[in-house]
């Protein structure tokens, strides 16, 4: 019966994930973002509070050495630091994280994400901007211990996933941001494949350094840009090939693309996947595309349980990083049983 009802469904149009397809998870990207101002702990325990699987945590390094949960290695677009620190800019007028110490960062107030250039907001629905925000930067042993603890008192297992930026850049400044997150990974015990928690980088080069010279045993997830974004030296067309994707299996153990590098443009203006989710699935990757947002959606789509559709139903991702983690949970929950399996929500890689 159920194997008629995907056939009707088909007939209809609404292509669905294959029968016995691993639930995709659902990745908080940056807390509950579309809610709350990105990175902070509020962001963190509403992203809980709304059922995501698992919640990013980008990290840099402050100038003693803190892992600060933030997305930027500048302070600008999402603190005050340039009202209370207006001398500490660098020539090129930016502030960087890495020129404060934690003390320091950590009494700068949090805002919703803003234009430099213009001083509007991103997102102009979002979490509106307060004269006095209550909202601070926390580091990345903060928010472990705040969502070990929601699990604890929960009863639910939401686990986290930690991108390292540009640890080129870090390099430059005498630090090794790979090194010193593992070190912070360990110390809360995370060591092994099995624990619930994922390592992600645009820099191949520093990636799969965590794999081969430290050596370590979680898992490692490729993020792919456009080359013209320069997030590293990496040529990430390249790594999109047959070739590119079996040398990403050797030390990572899915990829992150862009949601234009799995969608695309078909006949009459219709989305289309692309053949890279196959082709990563070929060479035994998971893969977590970027940013679903129901608040910025693509041209021609016209809302965002339809963008869930063609990345999980039609180009078959394995799970999806999104601002408003609620939104991808209840599409799951109505269209998962039997169509996933409840009992696996990462696919294992060959």
């Amino acid at each position: 019966m159920i194997h008629r009802l995907l056939r009707l469904l088909a007939l209809v149009g609404l292509a669905l994930p294959a029968l016995s397809a691993p639930r995709p998870i659902v990745i908080a990207h940056r807390g509950a973002s579309g809610y709350l101002p990105e990175h902070t702990l509020e962001s963190a325990a509403y992203a809980h509070a709304l059922g995501a699987d698992f919640i990013e945590q980008d990290v840099v390094l402050s100038k003693d050495g803190f892992l600060v949960v933030i997305h930027d290695i500048h302070l600008e677009a999402t603190t005050d630091v340039a009202t209370r620190h207006p001398e500490r800019r660098r020539a090129d007028g930016r502030w960087y994280v890495i020129d404060f110490s934690w003390d320091e960062l950590r009494r700068l107030q949090v805002r919703e994400r803003v234009n430099p250039r213009t001083g509007g907001p991103v997102f102009p629905v979002r979490f509106p901007q307060q004269a006095n925000s209550p909202f601070r930067l926390c580091t990345l042993g903060e928010q472990i211990e705040l969502i070990r603890g929601l699990n604890r008192s929960t009863g639910r297992q939401t686990g986290i996933y930690v991108e390292f930026k540009d640890p080129a850049w870090h390099a430059t400044e005498g630090r090794d941001l790979g090194a010193a997150l593992l070190d912070e990974l360990r110390l809360h015990g995370f060591t092994r494949r099995e624990d619930p928690v994922f390592v992600q980088c645009f820099d191949p080069v520093a990636l799969r350094a965590l794999r081969t010279v430290h050596h370590t045993e979680l898992r490692l997830v490729q993020l792919l840009g456009d080359n013209s974004w320069k997030e590293s030296a990496a040529d990430y067309e390249a790594l999109q090939t047959e070739e590119g994707l079996r040398d990403v299996a050797s030390y990572a153990i899915g990829i992150g693309p862009h949601l234009g590098q799995i969608l695309q443009r078909g006949p009459e203006g219709t989305a289309v996947a692309t053949p890279l989710i196959e082709r990563a699935h070929r060479a035994g990757l998971v893969v977590h595309p970027y940013t679903l947002r129901a608040d910025a959606l693509p041209p021609g789509i016209p809302n965002v349980d339809a963008l869930l559709q063609l990345t999980l139903g039609v180009a078959h991702a394995d799970g999806v990083f999104i601002d408003q983690p609620d939104v991808a949970v209840r599409y799951l929950d109505r269209v998962s049983p039997p169509l996933f399996n409840p009992g696996s929500s990462v696919r294992t890689p060959r």
